[in-house]
């Protein structure tokens, strides 16, 4: 059984999901609300950890509603293959970052028209997609392209060879597993006006100890109730990938937020999540070990022991 890391009031036999319930009350009924950039409004608390150890398979999967996710694992695939178009996402039936082209399209066209017909559109015509649908140099880019230039005589300068960060930190795991440099990081600075939205979980480093493999994530803005339950799993997954690549031992993995938010036009879903219980104990098995972090596929991942109650939706603010 995973082990139920204490809360402030030093509770330790709980379900580790309370922690993140504990987090949503909190910030409910005691953020500061604040005016933000989607202006649709938020209650936001500055500063945020929450632990779980990955032991025997456990994850962060919550159960207080049901979490899609094998959506957040194709989309963490699509991560990893240095993509930056929505189109391999919608013919897979995945539709997280559909509004931000679609949002685009609408606003540089004046064409309004509908997101259905707009991803409709993406789905058939491959040059349309190739023109609307690139978020720019998002998340996978930086993760296993991050851009270099090489200095000319003349002093100008060309673009050198991508960096894979992914692929640099499965190599120090296994070389070097000492290190305090297991960083893949997201937030390139050069680059964040290019991109459809900053990298909301920016940074990831790794630890090694007693054979196990910790992992931790920071992530500079955080919509709890939508964004969170799937970056718990993305992330968690990451850490047991990167595990069982390097031979390790899955340890704890630690989360950590910056600002830490929910929106207003969401306290339907946040009440009634928070009326709710944790179900059960998630685990995560692997079918096969990939010859590398990059030939994961949807179908070499099995989670047993998820028996979540019903989904809880609420509008994107873009």
């Amino acid at each position: 059984m995973a082990t139920a890391f204490p809360l402030a009031d030093s509770r330790t036999s709980e379900h580790p999901e309370q922690q993140y319930l504990d987090l949503m009350r909190r910030i409910w009924t005691a953020g500061s609300e604040r005016v933000d950039r989607t202006g649709v409004g938020t209650r936001s608390v500055f500063g945020a950890t929450l632990r779980f150890d990955l032991a025997d398979g456990a994850m962060p999967l919550i159960t207080s509603k049901r979490v899609y996710w094998k959506t957040a694992t194709r989309e963490l695939l699509w991560f990893l293959t240095g993509e930056t178009n929505i189109r391999p996402l919608v013919l897979q039936g995945v539709h997280i970052w559909d509004d931000w082209p679609h949002a685009r399209y609408v606003r540089e066209t004046g064409d309004d028209v509908s997101i259905e017909r707009f991803i409709e559109r993406i789905e058939q015509d491959e040059t349309f997609a190739e023109q609307w649908g690139d978020l720019g140099p998002v998340y996978g880019k930086q993760w296993v392209d991050w851009p270099t230039y090489r200095y000319r005589p003349d002093g100008l300068y060309e673009p050198g060879q991508g960096i894979n960060q992914v692929a640099e930190v499965v190599l120090s795991l296994r070389e070097n597993p000492g290190s305090r440099r297991h960083i893949i990081e997201g937030w390139n600075v050069a680059e964040l006006d290019r991109m459809a939205l900053p990298p909301c979980h920016k940074t990831y480093q790794f630890h090694v100890a007693d054979g196990k493999l910790n992992g931790l994530l920071y992530q500079r803005s955080c919509d709890v109730a939508l964004g969170l339950p799937f970056n718990l799993w993305s992330a968690a997954l990451l850490q047991r990938m990167l595990a069982q690549q390097a031979d390790l031992e899955p340890g704890e993995f630690v989360w950590m937020g910056g600002d830490v938010h929910l929106y207003l036009n969401h306290a339907e879903l946040i009440e009634e999540q928070l009326s709710r219980e944790p179900q059960g104990r998630p685990r995560l098995g692997f079918v096969r070990r990939p010859a590398s972090m990059f030939d994961y596929r949807i179908e070499d991942f099995e989670v047993s022991n998820y028996t979540p109650l019903g989904a809880l939706k609420a509008p994107v603010a873009v």
